[in-house]
């Protein structure tokens, strides 16, 4: 069964209320992973909202070769990839690409030297490179599946087997029902388990049973977000199931399939494989028809643990899906700069869904965090050119921080500012980088007693603009909070005027009840302007009007 081509999405609505959507743009999307650095260069048609792919670029650097002292990154892995991406950026800018999107997985995110990596990368390359966690990586799998596939309204189930992670998801048309990461990859198992070649009957026995045993735990709960009696389509991509397929194809005195999207695979032709792949040295897998020195290298522990996940789920069949990861990077930033709407609109929304849903999950009063962030994002708007010059995205950054800066509460009232740091930062916030998580995170954290101060760890590990961003933005909701100091809505509306020549800022309040002083507020605005002061050098001055209420 063939599906739907892979060089181009299905039509969707363009917002007709993005200005620039009709704008023509070549992007890169470039996937820092634990076995390879993979590009694919697009060109987007907003008209549309389609992408096809102009390009492609792969590098095995095997990242995942840690130094096993101390687990960090090695030297040598590092140069690979850093010279991989090199070539990726050198490729891209040959074809002028508008916009160079670069996101980093599962092996730089659990090194503990996985931020001086992405340094090393933005200082030697320029590319800035977002982490992001397994939750992400997984959704964004999905939005890239989705692109290359028509789901017809029945529920997917995604594999992706990469070198140090597996994603499995439950997904339908509109969205991922359930969305998990789990620390078995074809790299870091062969690393871990492979010690002869071929490998031997024990280590085989060990190597299967820790497959099964890590993915016992995200199959049964996906378990659980079935419908009784749905029909269930199995879905696999990454470079483990493509060589897989091509061998099967091969072996049958078949050419390759072409393309390889819509191929599909039976559980017996896996496990026959997967048999036979245990039985041969390098040497010998290298020799296959259709397989790669290095693929040769782990081809074993990645059909491992396709077959233990089949096994479990029970399932005959798997549809190979060529599009992924960078693919989804594609769909994101679509969805970002508002190409996409109707048939992706759920997903394009999932940023402020998981925002509210960590809200809900951490009983914030939802009506007092909305004050607050309307009031944050009022003075925002209103010192946007004067006071700071940052943009949409840091907007939606304030917002967030607003939402969920008194989220620490539930664990406890005393030093509640920095539970909160610690819930958002260890939140399922879809949509969100971790590199944003920890922006969102520190900007709440700071939303109250002390500044940001250079003994703070976390505050320190973000670069020079980036604590910027921190002391600006949490600046600004020290006096978004203080607006609602009895979370009560006491004050129902504001205006902010700098006076540059004087450097003072005059807040104009206007009570929800004009019989009410809002003393408490003026007194917190008083108490607490002083942090806002110092960062933007200005006299905060704040008077109270009194309410025109409307007939």
């Amino acid at each position: 069964m063939m599906l739907d081509s892979h060089n181009a999405l299905n039509p969707i609505a363009v917002s007709p209320t993005n200005p620039n959507s009709l704008d023509p743009c070549v992007l890169a999307a470039i996937d820092i992973g634990t076995n390879s650095v993979h590009m694919v260069i697009v060109r987007i048609d907003p008209v549309l909202a389609a992408f096809t792919i102009i390009a492609r670029e792969k590098d095995t650097v095997r990242l995942g070769e840690r130094d096993p002292k101390t687990g960090n990154l090695s030297q040598p892995a590092m140069e690979r990839a850093i010279a991989a991406l090199k070539r990726c950026k050198d490729l891209a800018t040959s074809i002028n690409v508008d916009h160079i999107i670069a996101v980093a997985t599962s092996a730089t995110r659990e090194a503990s030297n996985g931020y001086e990596f992405l340094n090393r990368i933005e200082a030697e390359v320029g590319l800035q490179v977002d982490l992001i966690s397994g939750q992400e990586e997984a959704r964004r799998i999905y939005l890239g599946v989705l692109s290359g596939m028509d789901f017809r309204n029945q529920p997917h189930i995604i594999i992706d087997i990469g070198g140090g992670s597996t994603e499995i998801i439950l997904a339908d048309s509109q969205e991922p029902r359930f969305l998990s990461s789990t620390k078995i990859g074809a790299v870091r198992l062969t690393r871990d388990f492979i010690r002869t070649d071929p490998i031997s009957p024990t280590e085989f026995v060990a190597l299967r049973a820790y497959a099964k045993g890590m993915l016992e735990r995200p199959i049964d709960e996906l378990r659980h977000y079935l419908k009784p009696k749905e029909n269930i389509i199995l879905v696999g991509t990454s470079g483990t199931i493509e060589t897989l397929a091509i061998l099967n194809a091969l072996s049958q005195q078949r050419e390759i399939p072409n393309p390889l999207h819509g191929y599909q695979l039976t559980r017996k032709e896996i496990r026959d494989w997967v048999k036979r792949l245990s039985s041969l040295n390098y040497e010998q897998r290298f020799a296959l028809p259709g397989m790669s020195d290095k693929r040769a290298e782990i081809i074993l522990a990645g059909a491992v643990i396709l077959l233990e996940a089949m096994n479990m789920l029970n399932l005959e069949t798997i549809t190979i899906c060529e599009r992924a990861l960078r693919e989804g990077v594609i769909v994101d930033w679509m969805l970002t700069h508002g190409l996409i709407e109707s048939r992706l609109r759920f997903q394009g929304e999932i940023r402020q869904r998981s925002v509210l849903k960590i809200a809900h999950k951490y009983q914030a009063d939802l009506g007092y965090s909305e004050r607050v962030a309307q009031f944050a994002l009022i003075l925002f708007d209103q010192l946007q050119g004067t006071l700071h010059h940052w943009g949409k995205i840091e907007r939606e950054w304030l917002w967030a921080a607003a939402i969920l800066h008194n989220c620490g509460v539930y664990i406890s009232h005393s030093s509640h500012h920095k539970h909160s740091y610690y819930l958002i930062r260890n939140a399922e916030l879809l949509g969100f980088t971790e590199i944003e998580l920890e922006l969102i995170a520190n900007i709440a954290r700071y939303h109250r007693r002390s500044k940001p101060k250079k003994r703070h760890e976390y505050y320190m590990k973000l670069s020079e603009v980036n604590r910027l961003i921190v002391r600006q933005l949490s600046a600004i909701l020290r006096i978004a909070v203080a607006l609602d100091r009895r979370q009560i809505g006491a004050i129902r509306d504001f205006d902010c005027k700098y006076d540059p020549e004087y450097k003072k800022l005059h807040l104009h309040l206007v009570p929800a009840q004009s019989e009410d002083d809002c003393a408490l507020e003026l007194w917190n605005l008083d108490y607490k302007k002083g942090i806002f002061e110092e960062e933007f050098g200005v006299k905060l001055v704040s008077t109270l009007s009194v309410a025109v209420h409307s007939s």
